[in-house]
Order: structure tokens, then sequence, then C-alpha cells
């Protein structure tokens, strides 16, 4: 039965505006009771979380994916408590729900925010049919160093690429209204600069000049923050010396103060309690302290604010005017949720919700259109195979589990079809298929001479390897980024043969396989596509989908190199350079025994078709600081199939104050064009946007020449000039 007070709260959700309901209602909490508003717990917490919840002294729950489980704890929280707060739930809903589609690093390479926001938006149905309302998502770290196990959920190596695709994200989760008008927020993380740990060890130092912070780690957060974004979360890392989810400069200077930011700020799970293990608290009730008073409102997990943050309180050491402020900006949030009024997800409508084909469809066009053509010489690609035999080798023929990629919790292996199963199921008439998996992922087992022989008896090869979902994504770092266990020894063994090979390669990261790519003639980035992973590859390798994505983040030739990206500084000595003759040698910044460059460079990937450009015309030689520079050219489609080409502008300011990279994505046009065709794209950029931090970390905008480039990826385009005035 409801108790009175929840169905006035009920009554005036529907009657009283915002701010005078969530005022009225913190003016009749206890002190515990607020306490419990900024505590979030899951169900193994040592607490007797039902009792806690009926105390008023849980204000969230986490990691509850049973309808039935989240129902009956919010029905504890709203009709047996004192005020009948409803509880928030929240959940980890990184790339999927129920349907799996590629993981955030694959589908940000399809440079595609229409297609970012509609995963987003079928995600976040699925889980708020199920319970949740508050995702834990997207991740916008900016990252560069893919033994990081966690850039399988980023959107690579450029701010510009990750403040698009983050806010397209954003966008996607909070826009969906179920018909029974449940929403759900998202929650952007981590913050901040968790991508650039040292030596790409998850949880580890990251040390960093507040110039690169603030241009290159910082623009994708306050990009999820203008699109709307209604939580935000710390992450693990300590920042120059002081733990994110303690420090000031992230929390009270920038993210309050510069942005403006109204919403919730969550630590991550019990990165409160882990200040302790950074040194920088003796036990947790210190960190409870720095905590609040840093500015984080909800404690996940940490075991800090529900033991220690009354008795600060009493003892006066925080001030109770900062709990209501922390309190006031959550009862927002389920304000705005609509808990209030609809705090139950209806069981009944679970089981139509999941899986729905028009999802599903969804997930295989993601996948599809996630996988990018890394090499194809001679053009094998798409395959013609009416009559012919293809041999499927390799580990990834007969996996389900690993092609959902990690973080999906929701996803079950048994839904996924298998590359055998998808590639018989789609071969041509008269065309047949052999199968041999030829090794294990990453152990001794290998049988390699009946992958041989296999290969022999087939027209054309298809090379199925990479790593497991349980080789990349959170702890799950990795120091040698090759194919792992004895997989280059089958690629060696199958290529040998001399038949026509073509390597599929799916990767929660950028993998170092130089050996693979100078061997094999063609490749297909396939990365983890999610449930619908191998009908997207079939689409691709058969000419249904001409591949149009284009790499997000630059894939090594070894781990020596790391980090390798594209917009690095030129150096005083620079690689292109011919050197300072010093000592009698020409001394420039180049490895002795490795190249600079990458194997595949930021924004590469190749086409089924030919792309040509031309007549580039600086249509504003001199651009005015509140003006646009307007740039244009032509894109002729000069093959013989239908493709789209992902047009990128790239600047480089050749002369500034402070150093600047040697190009930096300035923006992107996707253009779809029939055989023959060509277009014109034009880019009209304001000039605001080329400013930068000048010596005392204040955006300038200065006069000088700029070079500018429209072409098909970081390393080649048409050249030209401009100046700003």
């Amino acid at each position: 039965m409801a108790s009175p007070a929840s169905s006035i709260i009920k009554k005036e959700a529907q009657n009283l505006p915002r701010e005078e309901f969530c005022s009225n209602l913190l003016s009749q909490m206890t002190l515990k009771e607020k306490v419990g508003q900024m505590v979030q717990a899951d169900l193994s917490w040592s607490e007797n979380v039902k009792q806690l919840l009926r105390e008023g002294r849980i204000g969230s729950l986490l990691t509850i994916q049973d309808v039935r489980s989240i129902n009956e704890h919010q029905h504890i929280a709203v009709e047996e408590s004192r005020l009948g707060i409803p509880i928030l739930v929240g959940n980890d809903i990184i790339h999927g729900y129920r349907s799996i589609f590629p993981i955030p690093l694959a589908l940000a390479s399809s440079w595609d925010v229409d297609l970012v926001e509609a995963v987003a938006h079928a995600s976040i149905s699925e889980a708020i049919a199920a319970g949740t309302t508050w995702n834990f998502a997207p991740m916008v770290d900016i990252t560069r160093d893919p033994r990081w196990g966690r850039i399988a959920e980023s959107a690579g190596e450029d701010p510009l690429l990750n403040s698009k695709i983050g806010a397209a994200w954003v966008r996607g989760y909070q826009g969906y209204r179920s018909e029974t008008g449940r929403q759900a927020a998202a929650c952007v993380k981590h913050y901040a600069a968790y991508g650039a740990v040292e030596s790409g060890k998850d949880y580890n130092t990251t040390d960093m000049s507040e110039r690169r912070l603030r241009e290159e780690y910082l623009p994708p957060y306050k990009a999820a923050i203008d699109a709307g974004v209604k939580t935000i979360m710390t992450s693990f890392n300590d920042l120059n010396g002081l733990p994110a989810t303690i420090n000031p400069l992230l929390l009270k200077q920038i993210l309050r103060k510069e942005w403006g930011f109204e919403g919730v700020i969550i630590s991550d799970y019990d990165s409160i309690g882990e200040l302790i293990f950074h040194g920088v608290a003796r036990d947790h009730k210190e960190a409870a302290l720095r905590s609040i008073l840093a500015g984080v409102d909800i404690d996940m997990m940490g075991n800090a604010y529900h033991y220690h943050l009354a008795d600060l309180v009493r003892d006066g050491q925080v001030p109770e005017a900062l709990l209501d402020e922390a309190v006031l900006r959550i009862l927002r949030l389920k304000y705005d949720l609509d808990l209030f009024d609809h705090p139950y997800a209806e069981e009944s409508r679970i089981s139509s919700s999941l899986m729905r084909p028009e999802t599903l469809n969804l997930a295989a066009e993601a996948a599809a259109k996630s996988i990018i053509l890394l090499k194809n010489d001679p053009r094998l690609l798409p395959l013609h195979l009416e009559g012919k035999t293809i041999a499927l080798i390799g580990p990834f023929a007969d996996e389900r589990q690993s092609l959902l990629g990690c973080w999906s919790f929701d996803g079950k292996a048994g839904d996924v079809e298998t590359l055998h199963e998808a590639i018989e199921r789609n071969l041509p008439p008269r065309a047949s298929l052999r199968v041999c998996s030829g090794c294990s992922f990453d152990g001794d087992a290998a049988d390699l001479a009946s992958a041989v022989a296999v290969a022999r008896q087939a027209d054309v090869v298809l090379l199925a390897v990479g790593e497991t979902d349980r080789m990349s994504g959170e702890a799950h770092s990795r120091a040698h980024l090759g194919l792992p266990g004895r997989q280059q020894e089958l690629v060696d063994a199958v290529v040998a043969t001399g038949k026509p090979v073509i390597a599929a390669v799916f990767t929660g990261r950028p993998l170092a396989i130089l050996k693979l790519a100078q061997e094999v003639p063609s490749i297909l980035l396939a990365w983890h596509g999610g449930t619908r992973a191998a009908q997207g590859l079939c689409d691709v390798l058969l000419g249904r989908v001409n591949p149009s994505a284009k790499l997000n983040v630059s894939f090594p030739r070894s781990e020596g190199q790391i980090p390798v990206y594209y917009a690095h500084k030129s150096t005083g000595r620079p690689a292109e350079s011919s050197g300072v003759i010093q000592f009698n040698e020409a001394d420039k910044s180049v490895y002795l025994d490795e190249s600079n460059d990458p194997l595949f460079a930021f924004g590469f990937g190749l086409s089924y078709t030919n792309f040509t450009y031309s007549d580039l015309r600086v249509l504003t030689p001199v651009v005015e600081k509140d003006g646009f520079l307007r740039v244009s050219a032509t894109l002729t489609n000069a093959g013989n199939f239908t493709g789209t080409e992902i047009v990128q502008l790239y600047v480089r300011d050749l002369v500034g104050t402070v150093t600047r990279p040697v190009k930096e994505l300035k923006d992107f046009q996707k253009m779809t064009l029939a055989p023959g065709e060509s277009c014109s794209v034009e880019f009209d950029l304001p000039a605001g946007e080329l400013a930068f931090l000048n010596v005392d970390l204040n955006p300038v905008l200065e006069a000088g020449e700029f070079k500018v480039w429209i072409g098909p990826d970081s390393t080649r385009g048409l050249e030209g000039h401009f100046a700003v005035r």
C-alpha cells in the first residue's frame, strides 16, 4: 500500500513546477535521507539494500538487468519509504542492450553521426523497456594508445570526431521516449583524460599540460554538455597528481564555473574509496570529505558517503548546504525523467521490445557501415563466387561470443550468427564453402596442415583472425598488439599456398599487424561488430554494401611507435626535413629501426570504387576574424560502383605564438556518388574554429598564414593556402 507521503509526491509532481516541487521535497528530508540520495549501490553490497531503501538511504541502484528485480526494489523505495522518492537504475549500455551493435570504436569509424544517433536510440529503447533509467554512456575519452583496452569504447584519437560522435550518442539516448513516457539520462565519461593513462595500463596515472588537456582532451566533454547530457562521471585516473574524483580544476573550475554544467556528477565505481590507494586519503571518511568538497554528488559503490557523510556534516567539516545542492540536482534529474509519476517499468512490454526485426536490421547495417577496407590489391573484393569454392579459415569461423565485443553484458551468444552460418546462407548458386579453424585464439592449439589442405581446395580464402571480446575493454590492456597465439603462423601457412587471400580482422583496438598487411592482398577491418556482425561482413564481401568507413585511430606498425597519431607537432627537426648536421650526422626526429608513419593512418579507408579529387578552390584567400573560411573541391567517382566518400578538411596554422599540430581535422562530409558522377564539396568553416590557447591559456585567433587540405585521409589531399587577417 502506498504511503500518504508517496501519494502526495505523485500528485505534486503533476501540479507543481520542478523547482518548487524539488525544494518542497528537500525541505522534508532528514540528514540521513539527504545522504541516501547521494548513495548508489548494487545488490552485491554487504548492507541490506532493501532495508536501506525503506529507510530512504539509497538513491540509486546499478547493474540490475532483471526488470522484475528492478520493479521490486522500486516498489520498496516508492511504497515503503517515508517520502516515497523513486530510485534511479543505472546500467552500462555501451553499444546495445540485448541487440548488440558494433563497439563504439567501430561505429565511430563510420563517421556517421546519424547512424550513431539511431543506434543510441535503438539501444536505449530496449534498456528502458527492461527498467534502466540511467545509462553510463557515452565514453568520449580521446585515446591514442591502443594498448589501453578501453579504446574499444572510444571514438578514437581526434577531438573533433569524438565531439561529434559523443554528441550524437547523447542525443540518441536522451531523445528517446517510450510509448509510456519513460526516458533515461545519459552519463558522459570518464572525466577526464582517462584515455591518456601512462603505458596504456588501465587505471594508471595521467600527466599532461593544462594546454593539452583543454585543447585536445576536454572538447568532447564540452560537446556532450552542449548536447544536453544530464550527468557526468569522474574517471579513475589521477591527473597531474590529483585524482579526477577530487580535482577542483576539472569539477569546480571547468565543469561548473566555465561550462555552467548543472547536472549530476557521479563517481566511477568505488573511485571515491580508491582515493585511499591513490594515497590522497587516509580512510573512507577523508575520501568522503575530499569528494564532497570537490563537488561529487553521488558515491558509486565507494563505501564513503553512506558511512561518513552525515558525521562530516554533524562535525562541521561539511556544510549541509553542499548536500542540499547535490540532492536538489538529483531530485531534478528524477523529476525530469518523470520517475515520480511513472516509477515502474512495464514488465509486459519487455518481450516485444527486445530484438525487434528493425533493430536487428539496423545492427546489420551498422556492422557493414563500420567495416573498413584497408587493402584490396589486386581487386579481390567484392567477391563473385558463382560456381566457386570459398574457404573460411581461422578461429572466428565458428565463434559467436567474441563477435559481440566487450561491454555486451545483456547480449546473448545464442543470438549471434557465426561467419560459417552467415556465409553458407548467403552463398550464391553453385558456390560451396569449406571451413577450418586452423588454430585457437591465443593458445598453442593449431592444425595448420588441415587449414592448408582446405585452402588448396578453394578458389579464394577468407581468413577470420583477431582478438576475442575478452582481450579488450576495461582492465584488458595489452603490451603486445600482434595477432594472439599462433594466428600469424596460420596466416603465413595459408598465404604460402598461393591462393587469393582476404583477411577479416576482428578486434576491439588497433593491432600491430605489419606482416599480415605485407603478405595478404585484401584486408577488411571488421572490428567486433555485434549481434549481426556476420551478416554485415557478408554484405560487404559480396558487394551489397560498398565499404565507406575510415579509420578514426591510427594503426601502429609496431608497439614502439605508440602513441602514433596524425595531429602531432612538427618539432624543431622534423622527420621530413633534411635534418641538422651535428657530430657529422643529419639529426632529425626519426627512429633508427622504424618508420615514423603509422601502418594505416587516421582517416584512411578504401572503397570498391575509385574517388578522385580535383579543382581545389580557396574561395576566401583572406579570412576576417569574424568571417568564414570557404573552400571547395570537385569529387568524382571514377570507378564502377556507387560509393560513399568521407571528404575531410584539414588545416595547419603555419606560425603561432605557441606550437601547433601539423594538421587538424576541422570538418568532414559524406558524399554518395554513382559511377562517373561528380559533385562540388564546399566547406564553410567559421574563423573562430581556427582559434587556440595562447601562452596564458586564453582562446585567441591570431592573424597569419595557414595551409588547408581537402582529401580522403590525413596523409593525402589537395593543398591550398589562406590567411587570417
